[in-house]
């Protein structure tokens, strides 16, 4: 199959300069050898072992934008885009590196006390330490203002109760960047964020969460008992998480709609690869008009979500991308992403419902983006509100 740039893209590319196309070189050599290789064991084990965590972290592919200072590469947002790409390129969805480089280490970059950041992001460049993001509860999901986890300030600490789910990396995460109430009378802005560390009492992990998808890529449930953590754990100020999460939560969208336009390219080129081997009634799957059709229909709808996705990309790294613009992304790719495996799996037949065919993983793994980050509905929400405002 032809493609247009390294990425596999059905477009050509304009935003990688020559040291971003050496990485991705590398960073796809790595994942064949190193990840996609062992990637059905730890579907079925639900969980990707630390060792992979700390090669990956010597190869750069963690939190590549952190600043020398901390231990990182500091390297331009492009070079996340690739991990991101490569990663969902070779199908390998276990390792939770999205979360702990895209939005983990955001936080505690941009809002964490230079003690805070000197502890923890080294670790997180190199592996040693996983991140994770406790936003979600059983009664309080897209709903960010209705949750009821609480730290109670006393003296130097915070005294933390209340519980979290579907927390990706939940089940090893050794540093939690915590979304909680620090004053419950005063709704979103009570809201407080706080880096809690996990190895301390009072914090306990719950169940394993079993998945329809992302199999491999551990997620659990948070539980706080009287959990401490060090007011000097405070991210920003108290009150404040709210809009902070609205700010990063742009990059996370975005972030999302990287990995959706990845997926929908490679589903395309697995289903043309196939579909030019399969026989069928004495000719090939791929001559039929109807097929051809069908994948040149998609190809253009993938083509065009690509120029918006790398236009989100552009904007992003300006610092000009608007929430609203990221939920649009989300919005539109992650639809996208639905349609495009449900179409490419038909073309398998049979085979397309077997789990060791990639594009029967890549359809299961395709339905948590339209609520992972935001459901889709919020994001029409969140456009529609913009876009009443405006008039």
């Amino acid at each position: 199959m032809n493609v247009a740039h390294e990425s596999g893209s059905l477009v050509e590319r304009d935003l990688f300069e020559p040291e971003h196309d050496a990485f991705r070189a590398t960073v796809r050599r790595f994942v064949e050898a190193e990840l996609q290789p062992y990637h059905a064991e730890w579907e079925k084990a639900g969980i990707v072992p630390r060792e992979a965590w700390r090669k990956a972290g010597a190869l750069g592919m963690l939190c590549p934008t952190i600043p020398e200072a901390y231990g990182g590469i500091g390297a331009d947002w492009l070079y996340a885009v690739v991990v991101i790409e490569e990663i969902t390129r070779a199908n390998v969805t276990g390792p939770g590196f999205m979360v702990h480089s895209e939005m983990v280490a955001p936080y505690i970059l941009a809002w964490g006390g230079e003690a805070l950041k000197r502890e923890w992001l080294p670790r997180m460049i190199s592996g040693e330490a996983i991140g994770a993001v406790g936003m979600t509860e059983p009664g309080a999901g897209s709903d960010l203002k209705a949750m009821r986890t609480s730290a109670v300030r006393e003296g130097e600490t915070y005294r933390i109760n209340g519980q979290k789910t579907y927390i990706s990396n939940g089940g090893q995460c050794d540093i939690l960047v915590l979304a909680c109430k620090t004053d419950p009378a005063a709704g979103a802005r009570g809201v407080s964020l706080i880096a809690v560390d996990a190895d301390q009492p009072g914090f306990e992990r719950g169940r394993r969460l079993e998945k329809i998808g992302l199999k491999a890529q551990d997620t659990s449930e948070l539980f706080f008992h009287d959990a401490i953590a060090p007011t000097g754990n405070l991210l920003g100020e108290e009150g404040r998480g709210f809009t902070q999460l609205m700010t990063k939560l742009a990059q996370e969208r975005l972030s999302i709609g990287v990995k959706g336009m990845a997926a929908c390219e490679a589903a395309i080129r697995w289903t043309v690869d196939y579909v030019q081997e399969r026989d069928l009634f004495g000719g090939k799957l791929g001559d039929m008009q109807n097929t051809q059709f069908a994948l040149a229909q998609l190809a253009a709808e993938v083509s065009q979500g690509r120029i918006l996705v790398d236009w989100g990309i552009s904007r992003f790294m300006a610092g000009r991308l608007t929430p609203t613009d990221a939920s649009k992304i989300k919005l539109l790719v992650t639809e996208l992403n639905g349609r495009v495996v449900d179409q490419c799996l038909q073309f398998f037949g049979g085979y397309g419902y077997m789990s060791e065919y990639p594009i029967a993983q890549a359809y299961v793994d395709a339905r948590i983006s339209r609520i992972a980050g935001g459901a889709n509905e919020v994001m029409r929400q969140l456009i529609a509100r913009d876009l009443f405002r405006r008039n």
